[in-house]
């Protein structure tokens, strides 16, 4: 069974798991746990708020000798472009739901949120040149700053599974005649209602019509999870995506198989 299906909880109870990895899983209990809580009670925005976030760290604040309670400071690391979206109000409301979901001796002191930063590189200059060369865009605007990301025609990728679909579909783009081809736009910024910004791998556009393909894998989007996906996934639709569908990069390595799942994507978001 992969350690994508798994419960953190049976990862977690691995003798020879090595112990920086177990704290960091336990982090991820707490905040996932937290998620959960928050879309349970009905707070859904905040709830997809605290799946954008890493829990970095946990800081021990606190030690009450009388009732052993240790009291900690909750660092969320986020994305700059979410950063304005984590208000006190709703640092909060993470706050109380992660003090639910710890040991009863163990709550949260103090949280508080910090902008995430770009690996920056020996040649950190020519890094910020060539992330600011196309101009204010929406595209990639995270691994635009990222020193070493794939990127062809001038538009950047995550990685290089991504970079192998957008390949595919633009040699399906270059037989297709003018009046019936594709648009193909990767890593595009879109506001959906009730929704913080998101960022589908890939916007398809044929014959009137609008799709958006994922590929994803273990390395995906760090903590969310298959429920959060669901729960943007029915937002996009209700927006006028016609279909939504996802190849894991397990099956992107052969190139048959992306040009088969680009020829089912496009004959069923042309139905």
């Amino acid at each position: 069974m992969s350690e994508e299906v798994r419960s953190l909880d049976e990862i977690l109870r691995n003798p020879n798991l090595p112990e920086e990895e177990r704290q960091r899983l336990n982090r991820e209990k707490v905040l996932g746990g937290s998620a959960f809580l928050l879309h349970e009670q009905g707070d859904v925005e905040v709830a997809g708020l605290a799946a954008e976030a890493e829990l970095e760290e946990l800081i021990l604040w606190r030690v009450e000798s009388d009732y052993t309670e240790k009291g900690f400071k909750a660092v969320l690391r986020v994305e700059p472009h979410l950063f304005a979206h984590y208000t006190e109000e709703i640092l909060n409301k993470i706050a109380a739901a992660m003090r639910a979901t710890m040991p009863h001796d163990e709550t949260i002191d103090e949280i508080e949120a910090r902008p995430s930063t770009a690996r920056v590189s020996s040649d950190w200059r020519k890094q910020l040149k060539i992330a600011n060369d196309s101009g204010p865009n929406n595209q990639a605007l995270g691994i635009r700053m990222e020193p070493q990301h794939p990127m062809e025609d001038g538009l950047h990728f995550t990685n290089v599974w991504e970079q192998r679909v957008y390949t595919v579909l633009k040699e399906r783009q270059a037989i297709l005649p003018d009046n019936d081809t594709i648009g193909i736009l990767p890593l595009p910024r879109m506001k959906v209602r009730k929704s913080i910004p998101v960022e589908p791998d890939f916007l398809i556009t044929y014959r009137g019509r609008v799709g958006i393909i994922e590929v994803d894998g273990h390395y995906h989007r760090g903590p969310r999870s298959r429920a959060d996906d669901n729960s943007r996934e029915r937002l996009i639709r209700n927006a006028g995506v016609r279909q939504i569908d996802r190849i894991h990069v397990q099956d992107s390595t052969s190139k048959d198989d992306v040009e088969k799942f680009v020829t089912d994507f496009l004959k069923h978001l042309a139905d």
